[in-house]
């Protein structure tokens, strides 16, 4: 077993350790990468040959987290893992955004890459380490790769930028982004701000960029050791040189010129299609001996040589004329059009139209009942704020069935959801969900998700600290060449055939969220914070847009909202309102119809009473505030009675406090019973604390209190204490007659003779008769 042990130490002193030869020895590379007490397996595995006609490269990245990792019990009936959650699928595009293009490009043998969390503390944070050890694997193998990569997480804490924070340090961050990058190059950011700047964001790069380098040369020196430096040879495309070169000698001015002739979407793409198709019907008349499938083989090239072709002629037209496929210069934004309230009974909607990008978007504000749970290996949590993006095929013109959500539409969703999250209030009462319906795309449709998503929330009256826009960014840049272009506000096109994805989201003061894909080598800081002044000014543009259609959130909600009245209750009175088993917090919500929540946050009940009416939440927090309340002595309450003594009634005045309400206290006049006073237990009636016996904490009532006193009405004078009743006097005693003679008592028998006695007891003789006493009977006085 041959084991070779790697190890890197981080800015902060913490040390990570990557191994291989020990497990998963079978895979084409494997390693096991570790931190302190947290460990990822990371394995690759590439087919031999590609499967015939695949023109792509056939990437599949997994990761995964077992939850026994965290010493957990996986949740469900089967108790085991299921399909990935929205946090591992997001891991999982982190890695893969960053693999993917440093396969060669004629390499289409299907990899797979699997990360497994084995072992978690709760302390650092593994997503920021599943890029490193998929790398590391790939670095063991001899699977074609252009070089080693690397990922680290950015936080900024004080001031500071720190490199894969653990979970207690995130608390004060504000900042949080991912990047991936090669030893030279970066290639893939994701992250989160709080309004930051961009030269701060740019310092976070530059940042992440140190720490990498030493981790992709130490992945070189693990390979070499390995002899795995070496890559496999492979031969996946089947080429013809001579069709390439006339191909691109006879189709690109065509190609050109229709670049130049700023058509829509469709009707571009018709056009580039018409000249493909042209030039396969002109070859197969000139090759009208080839056999069917040769002339396919054919095709397959053609398709793949007009890709090159049409990639250079729009990236020409845009370096050497400035002109976009739309028309547009690099900076300019496509036509806005807005719109609130298309909707008549969601709680808020909008729809952001930019240039042939649509989304209609829906708000939906709940009570605490709807907050999502998050149950992940190293999460539980509650999460009151949601984003769902849909991406329909109708939007793109396909004629094909939706399915469910694929990873695209999680990961453009938690974009857009990073970017609005932090405008909404901390103490602001409503579960809030947001949904995305993408009607058109064209461009960035997570980008007209934040945008539409302002305009929704603002429409639903959440008060928003402020609105968010966001941009998409696009870069030309050819190998070589000194020359690029900075594209604002790209399209689908621009996107596939460009070098850069850039999206930002901000306010006006600063930056909430960011993306960014490269595809491109040698992007120099240079470049990256042109694109970012460049797309501040865009976003500026769409903002003003947003504002101009609804300037700020509306000061009251639509009357379909359900109304929630939030506020707080001390820690020890949270038993007190819900009750054993929640009896009495269940009862008051069939009695108002509101629906009560309560939650024990930094040692306070926090409490959240929600109806479709105001009666019911004022029902409700009077009957909440009734129970936290205190009994003041002289205070008058609405009482019910509980029950009936002889001696009076006891009152229920306050929920869970009962008083006693003597019968002396109902009424000025005297009464015999309780029943005189038509008093029955469960009516109401009103009482006045009088006291509260400081022994025993009970509570004395009156009702005759709080009624008018009787004209000419006298108390009984009260008794003096210590002062003796006299007793009335007694007739003389009758006389009870002389006193009959009982005779000789017998003796005492000693101990020893009581058992005899007891047996002399236990049967009267056979002959003995009951004695008459009715002489004496009749001598008695009754």
């Amino acid at each position: 077993m041959n084991v070779i042990t790697k190890s890197i130490q981080l800015p902060d002193g913490r040390t990570i350790t990557i191994e291989t030869g020990k497990v998963a020895k079978q895979a084409d590379g494997s390693v096991m990468l570790r931190m302190n007490n947290t460990v990822l397996l990371a394995t690759v595995c590439a087919a031999k040959d590609a499967v015939p006609g695949t023109d792509f490269m056939p990437l599949q990245v997994d990761y995964r987290e077992q939850y026994a990792a965290a010493g957990r019990f996986p949740g469900g009936f089967t108790k085991r893992e299921g399909k990935a959650s929205d946090n591992e699928i997001l891991t999982s595009r982190l890695v893969d955004r960053v693999l993917r293009p440093l396969f060669p490009s004629n390499y289409h043998a299907e990899v797979y890459v699997n990360v497994m969390l084995f072992s978690a503390d709760g302390v650092d944070q593994p997503d920021a380490l599943a890029g490193f050890a998929a790398s590391a694997a790939l670095a063991c193998s001899d699977i074609p790769f252009e070089c080693p990569i690397s990922e680290v997480r950015v936080a900024r804490i004080n001031g500071e930028y720190v490199i894969d924070p653990t979970f207690e340090q995130m608390k004060e961050a504000d900042m949080d982004i991912m990047v991936g990058a090669s030893a030279e190059n970066i290639m893939m950011v994701e992250g989160e701000m709080k309004e930051v700047s961009e030269q701060d964001l740019l310092g976070a790069l530059k940042a992440a960029m140190d720490a990498i380098k030493p981790m992709c040369e130490l992945q070189k020196e693990l390979s070499k050791e390995l002899g795995k430096d070496v890559k496999r040879e492979y031969d996946h495309e089947v080429n013809d040189e001579e069709l390439r070169e006339r191909m691109n000698k006879e189709l690109y001015q065509p190609a050109y010129d229709v670049t130049k002739q700023a058509l829509e979407k469709h009707a571009r793409a018709e056009a580039f299609e018409k000249i493909l198709a042209d030039f396969k019907e002109k070859y197969a008349a000139e090759h009208a001996d080839m056999t069917e499938d040769d002339l396919e083989e054919k095709y397959a090239m053609m398709d793949r040589y007009y890709h090159d072709v049409e990639r250079d002629a729009m990236r020409r037209c845009i370096l050497d004329e400035g002109i976009r496929l739309d028309g547009r210069k690099t900076d300019e934004i496509r036509p806005i059009w807005c719109e609130v309230s298309p909707l008549p009974m969601p709680h808020g909607s909008s729809i952001f139209t930019r240039g042939e990008t649509q989304s209609l978007t829906t708000v939906t504000l709940g009570t605490k009942l709807d907050e999502k749970l998050v149950d992940d290996v190293l999460d539980k949590s509650y999460q009151r704020f949601l984003l769902h993006y849909n991406f329909p095929p109708f939007c793109t013109g396909e004629a094909k069935a939706q399915r469910g959500v694929g990873r695209r539409e999680i990961g453009h969703g938690h974009l857009a959801w990073r970017g609005l999250k932090e405008m909404i209030p901390a103490d602001f009462p409503y579960t809030v969900r947001v949904v995305s319906q993408i009607m058109e795309s064209n461009g960035s449709s997570s980008m007209a998700t934040v945008c539409a998503g302002t305009l929704a929330l603002m429409d639903a009256g959440v008060p928003m600290k402020k609105p968010v826009s966001g941009i998409a960014m696009g870069l030309i840049k050819n190998p070589g060449e000194d020359k690029y272009a900075v594209l604002s506000d790209i399209l689908g096109d621009e996107d596939h055939l460009g070098d850069m994805d850039f999206k930002t989201t901000g306010t006006k003061d600063g930056l909430t969220a960011t993306q960014m894909d490269i595809k491109c080598d040698g992007l120099s800081f240079d470049i990256l914070e042109k694109a970012l002044m460049q797309a501040k000014a865009g976003r500026e543009h769409i903002l003003k847009c947003i504002t101009d259609t609804i300037a700020e959130p509306r000061a009251e909600m639509k009357p379909q909202v359900p109304r929630i009245e939030a506020f707080d209750i001390p820690k020890e009175f949270i038993g007190a309102v819900i009750g054993p088993g929640g009896k009495i917090i269940q009862q008051m919500q069939e009695d108002t119809g509101a629906t009560i929540t309560i939650d024990e946050t930094d040692g306070v009940g926090k409490v959240q009473v929600s109806a479709p009416n105001k009666e019911s939440i004022d029902a409700a927090i009077a009957k909440i505030k009734a129970i936290v309340a205190i009994p003041e002595i002289g205070e008058v309450y609405e009482g019910t009675v509980r029950s009936i003594m002889p001696y009076g009634c006891f009152v229920e005045f306050m929920p869970g406090k009962d008083g006693l309400l003597h019968i002396s206290e109902i009424d000025w006049k005297r009464l015999e019973t309780v029943e005189e006073a038509g008093i029955k237990e469960g009516d109401k009636i009103q009482v006045k604390l009088l006291e509260i016996d400081p022994k025993t904490g009970k509570f004395k009532l009156s009702h005759r209190v709080l009624i008018e006193k009787p004209e000419g009405y006298q108390e009984r004078p009260a008794r003096e204490r210590g002062e003796r009743r006299e007793r009335p006097e007694r007739g003389e005693r009758r006389d009870r007659g002389e006193r009959r003679d009982r005779g000789e008592r017998r003796p005492r028998p000693e101990r020893g003779e009581r058992r005899e006695r007891n047996e002399e007891f236990q049967a009267p003789a056979e002959n003995h008769e009951p004695k008459d006493f009715s002489d004496e009977l009749d001598k008695m006085d009754f």
